[in-house]
């Protein structure tokens, strides 16, 4: 297994179909390949040697599509940077990974002098960008136009594929290390479920594509030889746009993603006909969002992945057929390729219906941690990954995250799951995204509370909000108190940072 053998069949069965669409540039299978073989010389060229780890930091692009099977191609590892980190993070995770060369973008280029300051393994800064080159750097496009095509190393199933570091939501980030056969695991696994892309597909990078669930919408577009359209930021109305004009088949959002487009004022003014497929992850959905897009889009077929970076990233699948009432909160099945199971604190399977930790084993289980040994024996355990997320799996087969198992509420001796408050509050009219914590309290240990977004023309109190969820879930469940935010926190993968959260609530009581 390789992460250049979807683009290899693609040479061979369909040399002529549109590759990549990035704004009005395009370009086919053939000169894609010749592309990404003429770019990994260049890296070679300026020393990339085998296991040497070349990052990218830019916004989405057709070059970010040609970066995933370059690096491979050059017998390098891929580090795709999140953009919506820190200076300070970015520093940390170039440094940490032993980073020797930088892909960096327009937007990004003026944090060129703070990297090569703070980098010292940074040798060579590539331009990457549609505008000039700056002093200093290395242009792309001249890579590509002054190398010869080199042959593909066709660096394959263990060896390390990538440096995947997660979101720093709990301090600094870590560098996840995924092969090449977890990698491709994952997307034949999804691919093979039929729930997104099919061979005449038109996928759509509307999630960042330094993350690892639209990586893996990209490598199973590559086994498909489908067609990638690239836009460079999340931005609902040019969502929509791009849909209707690249009449788009397949696309992959996070909810916050899907909620954003749903709501959008416009989204009824668009032909989104061309629609087929959209599966969404990252973090729960609530069934208010859920139910808004099936009516926005009624013919659309829905699926939800669950899993995260260390599982490459899927470990389960909501298919489309299974959106239907008493399903709509739940993970789905175990993906074709993944095994899960319930355990509880000392590793024994819990009974049915019982909640405890969800592990996962496969081929798509990652490596472990780089350079973190102990944290890598914490959570892989006999080959079972553990996510340190709550859940438990009904007598169908079906997984139900409860939450992160950190974020489960304690009140007057009771566990409160957040994503059940969450679902009953986003049933209430004009709640945009909520976010339930639990506050520390002399008398119950912790209160329920929560962090509410209203839509811009909503006009409704927090009483009103709780006396609604009181008539959904169990009195101890429901939120003692309420505040109105103009937004939450996120993470760059569109996740809600309840840790952000509950600290500024800690600095207001200190």
């Amino acid at each position: 297994m390789y992460l250049t053998q979807g683009l290899h069949r693609s040479l061979q069965a369909t040399p002529d179909k549109t590759a990549t669409v990035h704004g009005d540039r395009s370009h086919t299978f053939a000169e894609m390949g010749d592309r990404v073989a003429r770019f990994a010389a260049g890296l070679q060229g300026l020393g990339v040697a085998e296991g040497d780890v070349v990052a990218i930091l830019s916004l989405n692009s057709d070059r970010y599509v040609e970066y995933y099977s370059a690096i491979p191609w050059a017998d390098a590892v891929l580090n795709p940077i999140n953009i919506r980190w820190s200076p300070q993070e970015i520093i940390y995770a170039l440094n940490d990974s032993g980073t020797t060369v930088l892909l960096i973008d327009d937007a990004f280029a003026p944090m060129a002098p703070a990297i090569t300051a703070s980098c010292p393994s940074v040798t060579t800064l590539v331009h990457c960008g549609d505008g000039p080159t700056p002093e200093g750097m290395v242009s792309y496009e001249a890579l590509v136009a002054d190398n010869e095509p080199v042959a593909d190393v066709r660096r394959c199933d263990d060896q390390l594929a990538g440096l995947f570091y997660t979101g720093g939501t709990t301090g600094f980030p870590k560098g996840v290390m995924l092969s090449h056969c977890n990698l491709l695991t994952s997307a034949l696994g999804a691919v093979a479920s039929g729930y997104l892309l099919q061979r005449d597909s038109t996928y759509l990078h509307a999630a960042p594509m330094f993350h690892l669930a639209d990586l893996a919408g990209n490598l199973g577009a590559n086994l498909l030889g489908c067609t990638h359209v690239t836009i460079p930021f999340f931005e609902p109305k040019n969502v929509l746009v791009t849909i209707e004009k690249h009449r788009i088949t397949d696309v992959l959002m996070v909810p916050t993603m899907i909620q954003m487009v749903i709501d959008h004022p416009d989204a009824k003014e668009h032909d989104l006909s061309s629609l087929q497929r959209l599966m969404y992850g990252g973090s729960v959905i609530s069934e208010g969002v859920l139910l808004r897009t099936k009516a926005l889009l009624p013919h659309l077929r829905l699926t939800q992945a669950y899993g995260m970076t260390e599982l490459a990233p899927v470990a389960t699948l909501l298919g489309p057929d299974d959106h239907v009432d008493g399903l709509l909160t739940a993970a789905g099945q175990a993906a074709p390729h993944a095994e899960v199971r319930i355990l509880d604190e000392e590793g024994n399977p819990v009974p049915t219906g019982t909640v405890g930790e969800i592990c996962v084993f496969g081929a798509n289980v990652m490596l472990g941690y780089w350079n973190r040994p102990e944290e890598t024996a914490a959570v892989l355990k006999d080959g079972w990954m553990h996510t340190g997320d709550g859940g438990y799996i009904d007598e169908r087969g079906f997984v139900f995250v409860v939450d992160r198992i950190k974020d489960m509420i304690v009140t007057g001796g009771e566990n409160v799951y957040s994503a059940e408050v969450e679902g009953a509050i986003s049933k209430f009219p004009g709640v945009l995204q909520s976010a339930v914590i639990g506050l520390p309290s002399d008398q119950w240990g912790e209160t329920v509370h929560a962090c509410v977004v209203k839509a811009p023309d909503a006009d409704f109190t927090s009483e009103d909000l709780i006396a609604h969820v009181k008539g959904l879930i169990a009195n101890y469940k429901v939120p003692r108190s309420v505040d109105f935010l103009a937004e939450l926190p996120m993470s760059g993968a569109g996740k809600i940072l309840k840790r952000d959260l509950r600290a500024s609530y800690a600095k207001e009581q200190a």
